[in-house]
């Protein structure tokens, strides 16, 4: 046998190994990946969200571990074959630590917000608000602080790695963070305004909120570190920045415990005497109003003597605070008080002039004279 046969069973010898590290490689992957589809199946017949959370964020990442250490496996077969620098030991466990640093970085990403869906769902599914200990702003927070400190976390591993110490770092962002701070201010008040956001929580995401300060009114859509979103009535988008709710009076009719109707209402001076029997009668019918909360505070009282009509006024409370509800259940007592002032003979005043001595003037005939004149 020849140095040339030599050479090329060598050769063949090299290709069978890499194509074996290659050939193991993706056997493994399907055998993990199959596994993975298995153990899913069952998992989503318990009620459990954290293992599938788990499981559908580990599918990716270990698959794409499984095909990179093969992969490094391979190269590193053919190190003696290949005669360059880019693979040559110290780069190849760089890559590994890197490799590893990523693919955790986007398992503890992805398992955090497939986490966070799943608690969100749960909690929306909980009618029971009483019993809920954390709301969709507080848990849509939390999985933002989460996937920003994994973030971090993974970068301050990483860059040793690359020959960044840390303690440098660390050193200049002290020094540079006061000229970022000033170069950022605006950026930092909005942070710091959502931060304050989600400690205070004046608002959730859902809520009807009202400023009447500003024409800011709407259902908060989202709630970000730098804005929140606003959805109009007219359904238009506003971009709020955060900073701006550290100064802003803001109201929040959502978290209402009661709507209030309070109208007044005008009956002819000539029904004086059927006042007293009226005002009783739908004070009475409020307190059977099934709609209407007796516990909150209920007048129904003459108010004042007007120019052109005895004015009472409703005051009360209904058990809904749905928008729409509300105005079915208005309409409904203020038909039934129609009812009851049509009921006892009574009408609506409505503005008029009374000139006294008119029917003297008419009787004489004075009136049609001067008509004729």
């Amino acid at each position: 046998m020849n140095f040339f046969s030599l050479v090329r069973l060598s050769e063949l010898g090299w290709g069978l190994e890499v194509f074996a590290a290659v050939s193991i490689t993706l056997l493994v992957r399907f055998i993990a990946i199959h596994a993975l589809r298995v153990m899913g199946r069952q998992l989503k017949k318990t009620s459990n969200i954290w293992d599938d959370a788990l499981l559908e964020a580990a599918r990716k990442p270990l698959s794409w571990f499984i095909l990179i250490i093969g992969l490094l496996w391979a190269i590193e077969i053919s190190e003696g074959y290949l005669q360059t620098e880019l693979f040559s030991i110290e780069n190849l466990d760089l890559i590994r630590q890197l490799t590893f640093v990523i693919l955790i970085m986007l398992f503890l990403v992805k398992f955090i917000s497939l986490a966070e869906a799943g608690v969100i769902k749960n909690l929306k599914a909980d009618t029971d608000s009483e019993q809920t200990r954390i709301d969709p702003t507080t848990m849509h927070a939390l999985a933002k602080l989460l996937r920003l400190s994994v973030i971090i976390t993974a970068v301050l591993v990483a860059l040793p790695t690359f020959g960044i110490e840390i303690t440098a770092l660390l050193a200049f962002g002290g020094v540079g963070g006061i000229a970022v701070g000033f170069a950022a201010r605006d950026l930092l008040a909005n942070f710091f305004g959502g931060l304050m956001i989600y400690l205070d929580r004046p608002f959730d995401i859902g809520d009807w909120i009202r400023s009447p300060d500003r024409e800011i009114e709407g259902t908060v859509e989202n709630i970000g570190w730098r804005l929140t979103v606003v959805r109009t009535f007219d359904k238009r988008p506003l971009y709020v920045p955060n900073s701006l709710f550290t100064t802003l009076a803001l109201e929040n009719p959502s978290r209402m415990s009661n709507r209030r109707i309070y109208e007044t209402i005008g009956l002819r001076y000539e029904d004086a005497d059927k006042m007293g029997v009226i005002v009783e009668d739908v004070k009475q019918m409020l307190k059977d109003h099934e709609e209407i909360d007796t516990t909150q505070t209920l007048i129904v009282n003459l108010n004042s003597l007007a120019a052109s009509s005895l004015d009472f006024f409703v005051y009360t409370f209904t058990k809904t605070t749905n928008w729409i509800r509300y105005h079915e259940i208005k309409q409904d007592v203020m038909l039934k008080i129609i009812d009851i002032v049509y009921s006892h003979g009574a009408d609506f005043a409505f503005p008029t002039t009374t000139i006294d001595g008119i029917d003297a003037l008419v009787a004489g005939g004075e009136f049609s004279q001067g008509s004729e004149g």
